[in-house]
């Protein structure tokens, strides 16, 4: 199975690539998608919806799975991540995928095993599930990679638990 992972920011938008099998897990990608701020809002969705696309058609992935974010301090903020997690989810749909949302609890505890677990703990887990030789960075490139992570493992309990 290989999941393409999403951190999703108007500014900035953290993408991993992850693929699984027997067990084993391996990053074919890690990278952000950084939008210039001089451009209107329209035109940097656009870079995301056209680089997401591209990502897409570079690894043929299985599923994209997205962060599900939730503010409750800055409405503009919340908005514009908003905006950029709409036109993921419009390439990952026109591109035939599947679309799956995560909650950071939920990414943590698939990745860590503790809801809270601080970012570095998500880090660490991650560098060591894929065999990394230094911690993933930058944090919304390593965030996507747990994303990925969390759905390759949410996944197969949810095939697991089909089937019995």
């Amino acid at each position: 199975m290989i999941v393409v992972g999403v951190d999703p920011g108007l500014a900035t938008t953290g993408v991993g690539v992850v693929s699984e099998s027997k067990g084993k897990y391996d990053k074919l990608y890690l990278g952000c998608i950084k939008t210039d701020q001089r451009l209107c809002a329209s035109d940097r969705l656009f870079d995301i919806y056209d680089q997401i696309g591209n990502i897409i058609c570079r690894f043929s992935p299985d599923h994209l799975a997205i962060e599900q974010i939730f503010f409750n301090v800055n409405a503009k903020t919340a908005l514009s991540i908003g905006q950029s997690k709409g036109v993921i989810m419009l390439a990952a749909r026109k591109h035939g995928l599947e679309v799956f949302e995560y909650t950071p609890l939920e990414v943590k505890l698939a990745v860590v095993g503790y809801g809270r677990a601080e970012k570095f703990q998500v880090q660490r887990m991650v560098q060591m599930l894929l065999k990394l030789e230094k911690l993933p960075s930058p944090d919304d490139a390593a965030d996507a990679l747990a994303v990925a992570i969390c759905h390759i493992n949410s996944y197969k309990m949810k095939i697991v638990k089909k089937g019995s």
